[in-house]
């Protein structure tokens, strides 16, 4: 592992706005300028392949992957789209890359469009981000007034406008192809797939959706190379990830720590472990979507690591929860959470969604029989994989290692309405 810890925040995150002379400083614009003028496409594609670089959204998929796809599809114009919609409770890492570095990931979109051939890029940012969205339009303007977005950028041959748009708040907006809909002044329902964005996109146009953390990443690839940026991380996973840290935390944050870093060096080192010092329960390391663990400080935190472990990494929400903590009072707010999301297009989605909301509120009211729990894989299997996008499958994973984990929390719940400690 590399000795440093950051990639991403190299003197740690600044405490204002980076501009366009702060980030040239410290070698903004050289990987853009390099791939422009001593390089080619195919290189850069090559270089991003080399550094195993993933999707920070969720995902996981390979970047390199995802732009190939789209340079080799057919197009009349092709498009990248910055995905800073992060709708996932409890995420703010996307919104302070925008607000504090909107050059590393404005740099990192000129790259991803010079890659794929795109003559135009959209900034695509959640609508309550405020000063995120102000901190694009300034790194724009003061982008374009050194000619480093336009036509002829940098006095070459490549061209690409770059445009900035608010993304709407319901969870699903989120979702690469609600995207591309709202884009195109539409409604944020997800569609259907395929064809995917990379061959039938915005406008029908190949297009490259990639979230905020992931662009991030392309400029320090190409700056220093597949070599250095693979000695971050482990040998599956390659690099940093930023980490969401919410109020239960004693020192709340997004942190970024190499793949592989120990689950005890951001929850207790960094993040300080849970207000007044309560003793850790369960976490959920990749957001709401993601299953329940029991604490291990000395778990490593990468995709690999944690999937082995029954869970995942998600977009790197880490939610913490305190002994006395009601398992049950937790699944019934994810299952109300993802219950009140579904965007309602797929009856799937929409009968699952509500049929375990519903399920767990009589849980939590004692009013059924500890048989109706053995009903929850059965519905989760059938409607697996039903949806136009992956909300249907996300209510599963908390539901399922809950139930495995604190039995005793849902039959106190089913023998009497009442919570253990109660």
């Amino acid at each position: 592992m590399s000795q440093s810890k950051t990639i991403l925040f190299p003197s740690g995150i600044p405490a204002n706005r980076e501009n366009l002379a702060e980030y040239r400083r410290r070698g903004g614009y050289e990987a853009l300028r390099r791939a422009l003028t001593q390089s080619d496409p195919s290189t850069v594609l090559q270089e991003v392949e080399a550094a195993r670089l993933r999707g920070r959204g969720g995902a996981g998929f390979p970047a390199a992957q995802k732009l190939a796809l789209c340079a080799q599809a057919e197009g009349k114009q092709k498009y990248v789209v910055a995905n800073g919609g992060e709708d996932e409770p409890g995420s703010h890492k996307d919104r302070i890359l925008l607000e504090r570095v909107p050059h590393a990931v404005l740099e990192g979109m000129l790259l991803a469009a010079y890659t794929v051939g795109a003559s135009r890029a959209f900034f695509y940012t959640n609508e309550t981000y405020q000063q995120a969205l102000q901190s694009i339009e300034q790194a724009l303007a003061e982008a374009q007034a050194e000619g480093l977005v336009g036509e002829r950028v940098l006095g070459t041959k490549f061209g690409v406008t770059v445009e900035s748009r608010p993304a709407p708040t319901p969870y699903v907006a989120g979702e690469d192809t609600a995207a591309l809909e709202v884009l195109e002044g539409k409604d944020p329902l997800p569609r259907q797939k395929p064809p995917y964005p990379v061959t039938a996109g915005l406008f029908g146009q190949p297009t490259v959706v990639n979230n905020v953390e992931t662009l991030a990443n392309l400029a320090p690839i190409i700056l220093n190379g597949a070599q250095w940026y693979r000695g971050f991380g482990t040998e599956e996973s390659s690099g940093t990830m930023l980490y969401s840290m919410n109020e239960e935390w004693a020192r709340p944050g997004v942190y970024e720590l190499p793949y592989g870093a120990r689950e005890g060096e951001l929850a207790e080192e960094l993040a300080g472990g849970l207000k007044q010092g309560a003793r850790l329960r369960a976490i959920l390391p990749g957001g709401p979507s993601s299953g329940f663990l029991l604490p291990d400080p000395d778990r490593p935190l990468s995709p690999e690591a944690l999937r082995a472990a029954g869970s995942n990494i998600g977009c790197g929400v880490m939610r913490g929860y305190a002994e006395g903590t009601c398992m049950v009072e937790v699944t019934l707010e994810v299952a109300r959470f993802f219950e009140k999301e579904c965007c309602g297009q797929c009856p799937a989605c929409r009968m699952e969604t509500t049929a375990l909301a519903t399920l767990l509120g009589r849980v939590q009211q004692g009013q059924v029989p500890a048989a109706a729990l053995d009903q929850i894989p059965k519905l989760l299997d059938f409607n697996k994989g039903k949806g136009y996008c992956s909300l249907v499958n996300m209510p599963g994973p908390p539901l399922l290692s809950a139930l495995k984990m604190f039995p005793e929390d849902f039959q106190s719940h089913l023998n009497g309405g009442n919570c253990p400690g109660n």
